[in-house]
């Protein structure tokens, strides 16, 4: 018996939302394994610029040369790292489900600048979606069980799903104005990839880090798997490119699928009814922005 046919944009996108859904996890298995989150990320980026520069060169290195850009791919070096401790931050007190959902949200950021901003016209089919998104927010904000008195209190587990949503959010605005300079996507990313590596060093220097080469090698596999997200992501556009609106929502919904499967069933995260409704309106408000990408 032959098994099915799966398109290689199909491969691809699952390739995507299991790799993005195993970040998560390498930053859950972190948290009690005594682990420098910083020093994972900082050897992250390391993997992830030789990985870049070994796929794509040499067109990346010839564009470097040429780039008028490297002020907002410095800000991007620096909002990466932030925002990457603030997911595993998140994904230790909040937990995979709520992190994996407002890093999914942040999309809807974009969307509310769009219009908020720069003067967009607002359909009534994405302000149902914005609203429905925000709504979804604020139910899976509501952590049951949190008390303030356990690991991080009650405020941990929203303040840092909450910056997941606007950290992730901003670097898409960022990365939206990054292609409208002219700078090849990939060119843009492998410098971005190396400042942010210098930047965690220096970091690291300046913080007398003691050195883990445990962590450091967590590290490679952590930035193995970022790249490869990324990597399967754009192939998956380049394998549908007359489908982009079904890229976009079947990876946003499968890792929220997938990232709740793994989060309430392997790590037992605790999901009120509050929660369930919020993960319903996420579901939603993804699969409403599928006719207008």
């Amino acid at each position: 018996m032959s098994l099915p046919h799966v398109s290689p944009g199909f491969f691809y996108l699952i390739c995507s939302v299991c790799c993005s859904v195993i970040v998560s996890v390498l930053l859950k298995f972190m948290r009690g394994a005594g682990v420098d989150l910083r020093q994972a990320i900082f050897s992250n980026y390391i993997v992830a610029a030789v990985l870049c520069w070994l796929i794509y060169v040499p067109s990346p290195v010839r564009e470097l040369e040429h780039i008028h850009a490297w002020p907002l791919m410095l800000t991007l070096a620096v909002l990466l790292p932030a925002v990457f401790i603030a997911l595993g931050q998140s994904v230790r007190y909040a937990g995979i489900v709520r992190s994996e959902v407002a890093q999914r949200l942040s999309l809807f950021i974009p969307l509310l600048a769009a219009f908020a901003l720069f003067g967009q016209a607002l359909t009534q089919r994405r302000g149902l979606a914005i609203l429905a998104a925000c709504a979804a927010l604020g139910c899976l904000l509501n952590r049951p069980g949190t008390s303030g008195k356990g690991e991080g209190g009650a405020g941990q587990g929203w303040v840092w799903p909450l910056s997941v949503w606007v950290g992730y959010g901003v670097i898409d605005i960022l990365f939206k104005r990054l292609s409208q300079t002219g700078t090849a996507f990939t060119a843009g990313l492998l410098g971005i990839f190396v400042l942010a590596a210098v930047l965690m060093l220096l970091y690291l220097l300046f913080a007398r880090a003691q050195w883990q080469m445990r962590t450091l090698a967590m590290g490679l596999t952590l930035g193995a798997m970022n790249f490869a997200n990324i990597y399967t992501y754009i192939k998956a556009h380049q394998s549908l490119p007359h489908n982009p609106a079904l890229v976009f929502a079947s990876m946003n919904l499968g890792v929220i699928a997938l990232g709740t499967l793994i989060g309430a069933m392997a790590f037992r995260e605790p999901l009120s009814r509050l929660n369930l409704l919020g993960l319903i309106l996420a579901l939603a408000a993804i699969a409403a922005m599928m006719p207008s990408i």
